[in-house]
């Protein structure tokens, strides 16, 4: 989510965060399992049916994916609002963390499998508020930024920097199930999307390690 980095060494991680194991990066590797997750994490409990149509997906295929979450433990069903017809979901968490540089190296197609579903959601984001910006409040139009700054580090300024960011982000407050009812007037959802990319010179060497670090609640609508 509720999107902010959290890793050992990063913010405060919440109660409903769950750190990603071999069983869970491999069910995740698969772009349309990371947005239904973000959909029920962003909206709160659906059908397969409701979720379909946000996804542009048949209700069989968000069907299945739904089970395959509810078996590796990101979604289970949400049985005060289901019946005998119709099954509701619930998201079980509100982050996903991968922080495990070994694990990383285990399961690197898996990894990049996730990592790329992230990204393009981002992507799916970005251009979601790009095409409605003409229409937002002059107020939150202003808010808007997309900026990139091109940085020679070391490994470990890089590190240090990673973790300011994730302090200064840490500050803020997280948008959680239920804290609408408790943020001031005038709050609204706002995502806060970081990346640190590393453009190397040259190839990196045999003994670097892959340690990619990412939280997120992301949703495709």
């Amino acid at each position: 989510m509720t999107d902010i980095s959290a890793g050992p060494d990063g913010p405060h991680v919440e109660e409903n965060s769950v750190v990603l194991d071999a069983k869970g990066l491999r069910a995740l590797a698969h772009p349309v399992r990371v947005q239904l997750v973000g959909l029920l994490r962003k909206h709160g409990p659906s059908t397969a049916t409701r979720l379909a149509e946000r996804l542009g997906v048949n209700s069989g295929t968000a069907s299945y994916h739904l089970r395959q979450l509810g078996a590796a433990g990101f979604v289970e069903e949400d049985t005060q609002r289901g019946n005998a017809r119709e099954r509701w979901w619930r998201s079980v968490h509100q982050r996903t963390e991968l922080n495990d540089p070994e694990l990383a190296e285990q399961e690197p197609e898996a990894t990049l499998s996730y990592l790329q579903s992230v990204a393009a959601i981002h992507t799916l984001r970005t251009q979601q508020a790009l095409n409605g910006l003409q229409t937002m409040p002059r107020a939150w139009r202003d808010t808007f930024d997309m900026s990139n700054w091109a940085l020679r580090l070391t490994p470990e300024e890089a590190i240090a920097l990673r973790q300011e960011l994730w302090a200064v982000i840490a500050r803020y407050r997280s948008e959680t199930p239920g804290a609408a009812a408790s943020a001031p007037e005038g709050a609204e959802r706002v995502n806060v999307v970081t990346y640190l990319l590393p453009e190397l010179d040259a190839p990196a060497t045999a003994d670097a390690g892959f340690v990619p670090r990412e939280a997120t609640d992301t949703e495709g609508s």
